[in-house]
């Protein structure tokens, strides 16, 4: 497909309160009447963010752990950090998401099913391109993919640019939609290239594999570093070395994310983060989103919680979220239960038996993810206010 470059949707118009508070308005209600089935029983519950008598602190439910489950996630949902949607669709464009579909593990349907309120698609190629240019050409298409699934699910998808956004489109129904992470590589060492990027709506960049973060970070990478701080752009240190991934989080004045991963501690896997980059995000404030990758966690929805816990316990309950890296067609194997974004309630009623607090639960599916947003932007008007004129 060839890339041609699209002007971005115009941004929606908030409600008059929606930005400037983050609790769901009434009329959410009306485009989340979903429901979310047990794997074990016929019992229908209504999930989904925005339910009717959803207030922004959840008070405790009586009932089995799904149904609190699924009260929590209606008031705050899951904001999932990978999703790639965007690549299959650019491949096998005929697919439908705005009703189930069974060709493919990602629809509107189910990510209304799972409570996700918030989707970061990555338009990270799957595979390693062998020129530089072929980088940007892939990165381009991808771009111009991801605005036209916006353009064509306007009831259900909401282009996303601040965290702002990520409430307001909560509060009107619609999931938020942020564009990347972008490979580092099709930066082509070019500043002006991450600006343009941007530009289009970018909101995430991963420097796994670019030339400036390859051993060690460049002196170009903390400038491009420092350029995504003045930008509100996210770091995401998926793919790289624990050594470069510790410069990164170190260089960065705004936190930084993993955006999807497991602890290597519980897998050697080499997609996962070892503690040490755990640790230096919890220094950074940063947000490590655990994958239901069956190769990363395991294959078992129990395994997904440990890695979750893991993550909780070495980078603290304000630096784990969410990246379950759902959006393939069949044949990617997936944790039992957890096999596409429909499941979702049955990993946060798994981690409600195991005793967790509403309050931290509400922290790794949507506010940890929103703090993160919300301090790219406020580092990024602090170097705007210092820049010379």
């Amino acid at each position: 497909m060839a890339a041609s470059l699209s002007l971005l949707p115009p941004r929606p118009e908030p409600n008059a309160m929606a930005d400037l508070q983050d609790e769901p308005q009434a009329a959410f209600a009306a485009h989340t009447a979903y429901t979310a089935t047990t794997a074990s029983t016929a019992e229908t519950v209504p999930v989904g963010p925005g339910s009717e008598g959803a207030e922004d602190t959840p008070a405790p439910v009586a009932g089995s752990a799904l149904e609190r489950a699924v009260a929590l996630l209606s008031v705050h949902p899951v904001a999932d950090g990978h999703n790639t949607l965007v690549w299959t669709l650019r491949q096998s464009p005929y697919h439908d998401i705005e009703t189930p579909d069974s060709g493919v593990d990602t629809d509107i349907p189910r990510l209304r099913a799972g409570g996700v309120g918030a989707q970061f698609w990555s338009l990270l190629p799957p595979r390693e391109a062998a020129a530089a240019d072929q980088v940007v050409a892939d990165t381009l298409d991808q771009i111009d993919v991801a605005l036209a699934l916006m353009r064509r699910y306007p009831d259900g998808l909401c282009l996303a640019l601040t965290a702002d956004d990520m409430a307001d489109a909560r509060n009107r129904g619609r999931i938020a939609s942020f564009l990347g992470p972008v490979p580092g590589r099709a930066l082509t060492d070019s500043l002006g290239a991450l600006r343009a990027f941007h530009a289009l709506g970018v909101r995430i960049l991963a420097p796994a594999g670019a030339p400036w973060a390859r051993e060690d970070l460049s002196p170009f990478g903390h400038e491009v570093v420092k350029e995504m701080n003045r930008l509100a752009m996210l770091v995401d240190l998926t793919g790289c070395t624990p050594e470069v991934a510790c410069q990164l989080a170190g260089a960065s004045k705004a936190p930084v994310i993993v955006s999807h991963t497991a602890a290597a501690a519980l897998n050697p896997h080499p997609g996962n983060v070892t503690d040490e980059v755990l640790l230096a995000l919890r220094a950074a404030q940063g947000l490590a989103m655990v994958t239901f990758d069956a190769a990363q966690t395991g294959d078992s929805l129990h395994a997904v919680a440990d890695h979750v816990e893991h993550v909780r316990a070495v980078a603290g309950p304000d630096c784990v979220g969410l990246g379950a890296t759902f959006g393939t067609e069949p044949g990617v194997p997936r944790p039992t239960g957890l096999t596409d974004p429909s499941g979702y309630p049955r990993l946060i009623a798994e981690l409600l038996e195991r005793g967790w607090s509403e309050t931290d639960l509400a922290l790794l599916t949507w506010g940890n993810a929103q703090r993160v947003l919300r301090d790219a932007e406020f580092t990024a008007r602090a170097a705007q206010h210092r820049r010379p004129a």
